[in-house]
């Protein structure tokens, strides 16, 4: 049996250039040393990792990579720093324990980094801060520091001081234990020394101690009384606070070091072990039913209790599908039978794999608290539960948001389709964010994601890994309709011609709902007027018809539809007979109800040297952008506003140009509103010219 109190199931996620994949591969090669006892010649295990990433040309190891620090077992997920992978860092922060995240030392707190904050506070996970990158011209620990405060409205715990700032840095000073630790140029993290305190930072390191100190004891009322009357506390103690803590999210240790010249990465592996808490210690998983409902019951982290596994990830790899498995209770063996309660089907484990730092190892067992990968698992996707069959339950179900943008690709040789469809069927089991159909009318295929990074990368990878190249259309704004006006109409459905006739009367109420609720259905019907086994047929009529809307086809959302009272015929009223009423009656009164386009609205996050500001927020102006802050720091200015997706296409391009190539930006959905009525007209014509063309 394992011992869970020595496993740390870990993320690392930051904005795109912080140095989170330089700081994973220098923990890889630190780790792989000491998991892999007589390696000498230096980074071969990190050498050997990235061969294997690029015989594969993705990234697939970093997707779960098991490594060992000090007896500890650490399951390193990787998450994506960009907006537009949200669903990566969201699915990866679901299945995490505790993570680090990476801030960059001279741009500090950024667009994404402050986005996937948010998730990992969303998700309660505990967490280290390292600011990465000291060596950089510009950087400043403690301007970050102050930022993490400010942006992030977070407790630092500053655990470590940098020696030497910008090229000069040399090393940290460990506040806990007063030494300080200097690496030397040759690059091998190894080649460091612990020595007493630089002369000119005595002072500033009491001060830091004491504040250290002085928050860590908080936790802990007893130990806070002792230190009021005189006693400091001991190392030990001090760590059993910052543990708990760090475990209650009520501060965040916080290091400091430069990944790319391996200074600093051991202090943030020791945290890790230290402060991180393991799988006994973090909130169990609640179980649901069918329908998302908590029933109660939690999945406990117990290798005797039924078999409860999350799905998270999805990998293609030229030996099959690997499915990567965050086992929250009980065992999981080879050979093993599963229930997956999405599909209902069971399915028998034939491989389990642990994914380690430079091999994959094949094993015939994990437990819970354990993360592995199965190969060759036909039904599951992400999100999905695996479960004892004899005691099945669903864990809490993985929430992604809908596509918001989308383009029509194809083929660019003959005869290419099949290939392209089998690349895309993979590529949607890999990405749930990410979605394929067909175009009926137009028999084009159409590719569906978060933004336009999102769509040009699933291009790239079916050029690359897939051998598919595709001509690539206009983008397309996922837009909706609504309605405006309630309505109270009639509809009678009659049709007699030989042998049993189709009879239905319905009377009903369509009205605007509340935004983001989509279609909400009620019956009010009372003495049997209309029985009550037809009244799904009626709610199936509407639903069916609100895929395409009055005004230009978009999908209807945020409507109610009452059904009020009717009439029906002991002979020929059926189900069919009311289910064809609904749809006659949605097409008679949606377009008396006040029909509008609504677009969806971007929550963009801009950040720009001071001098630029200006032409950035007029910039914003002219795409109809609301702005709704501007915050100033050491490095610029950041701005957020929400802006129509409409007019976003493209604005990397121009914010470089206007910001001589400083600005960045991130985005995310935010909410469907309005049109203005020009916008409006122009979608509709656009709508109604695309349904002429594929017409002919």
């Amino acid at each position: 049996m394992k011992d869970l109190k020595r496993y740390r199931n870990i993320g690392i996620f930051a904005h795109v250039d912080a140095g989170k994949t330089t700081t994973t591969e220098r923990i890889l090669k630190l780790t792989g040393k000491i998991h892999k006892i007589g390696e000498v010649h230096d980074g071969a295990a990190t050498t050997d990792f990235m061969d294997q990433e690029q015989e594969r040309g993705i990234t697939i190891q970093s997707a779960a990579t098991t490594c060992f620090w000090k007896d500890h077992q650490l399951n390193i997920i990787d998450t994506p720093g960009h907006v537009d992978f949200t669903i990566e860092v969201y699915r990866s922060l679901k299945v995490l324990d505790g993570g680090i995240g990476v801030f960059c030392g001279s741009g500090g707190v950024e667009p994404q980094s402050e986005t996937n904050w948010r998730y990992a506070n969303d998700s309660k996970v505990s967490r280290i801060i390292y600011v990465n990158k000291l060596d950089r011209t510009g950087a400043d620990f403690y301007s970050v520091v102050k930022q993490v405060e400010e942006i992030l409205v977070a407790k630092p715990l500053v655990m470590v001081l940098p020696i030497g700032f910008e090229e000069s840095f040399v090393g940290v000073v460990d506040l806990l234990t007063e030494k300080a630790w200097i690496w030397d140029d040759s690059g091998d993290p190894m080649n460091y020394e612990i020595t007493d305190v630089p002369a000119d930072m005595k002072s500033k390191v009491a001060e830091y101690r004491e504040a250290l100190i002085e928050l860590a004891i908080e936790v802990d009322d007893a130990v806070m009384e002792s230190y009021l009357e005189g006693e400091e506390p001991s190392i030990e103690t001090l760590k059993r606070c910052i543990r708990k803590g760090t475990r209650d999210l009520t501060f965040f240790p916080t290091y400091c070091g430069s990944s790319f010249k391996n200074k600093g990465v051991q202090n943030v592996l020791d945290a890790v072990v230290d402060y991180l808490p393991n799988p006994t210690e973090v909130r169990p998983q609640p179980e649901v039913d069918l329908e998302g409902n908590e029933t109660g019951g939690f999945a406990k982290i117990d290798p005797a209790a039924p078999l409860r596994a999350l799905a998270f990830k999805i990998m293609d790899d030229r030996y099959g599908a690997l499915t990567f498995t965050r086992i929250y209770s009980g065992t999981l063996n080879k050979g093993d039978t599963v229930l997956n309660t999405f599909t209902g089907k069971s399915e028998r484990i034939g491989r389990l794999v642990e994914m380690h730092a430079n091999s994959r190892e094949e094993i015939d067992t994990a437990q819970a608290g354990d993360i592995v990968a199965i190969v060759g698992m036909k039904n599951v996707q992400t999100g999905h539960t695996l479960c004892d069959p004899k005691d099945p339950a669903t864990l809490e179900p993985m929430v992604f948001p809908d596509p918001v943008i989308s383009i029509a690709i194809e083929p660019k040789q003959k005869g290419g389709s099949e290939k392209m469809g089998m690349a895309l069927s993979k590529m949607v089991q890999e990405d749930p964010s990410f979605y394929v159909e067909t175009d009926q009318e137009s028999g084009e295929v159409i590719i569906k994601g978060m933004g336009e990074l999102h769509l040009d990368i699933k291009v790239d990878i079916l050029k690359r890994t897939h051998g598919v190249e595709v001509d690539v259309g206009k983008p397309q704004v996922a837009y909706r309709e609504s309605i405006t006006k309630l309505l109270t109409d009639t509809y009678v459905h009659k049709k007699q011609s030989g042998g049993s006739g189709q009879f239905a009367k319905i009377d009903y109420t369509i009205e605007p709902s509340e935004p983001g609720v989509g279609f909400e259905f009620q019956s009010k019907v009372t003495g049997g007027n209309v029985p009550r086994e037809f009244w799904p047929a009626v709610e199936k009529g509407f639903a069916n018809s609100m895929e395409k809307g009055p005004l230009a086809g978009y999908p209807m959302v945020d409507v109610k539809v009452t059904l009020t009272d009717g009439g029906f015929h002991a002979v020929d009223s059926s189900a069919i007979a009311f289910e064809i009423a609904a749809k006659s009656a949605y097409r008679q009164s949606f377009p008396k109800a006040g029909p509008q386009i609504l677009e969806p609205i971007m929550n963009v996050d801009v950040f720009t040297p001071e001098d630029h500001m200006g032409d950035v927020i007029g910039d914003l102006n002219r795409r109809r952008g609301m702005i709704k802050s501007q915050t100033s720091n050491p490095m610029g200015v950041r701005v957020k506003a929400d802006v129509p997706l409409s007019e976003m296409f493209g604005y990397i391009g121009d914010l470089r140009t206007m910001t001589s190539g400083r600005g960045q930006f991130s985005m995310e959905f935010g909410q469907y509103s309005p049109c203005p009525k020009n916008v409006a007209e122009d979608v509709i014509k656009e709508a109604k010219e695309r349904q002429e063309a594929a017409k002919k």
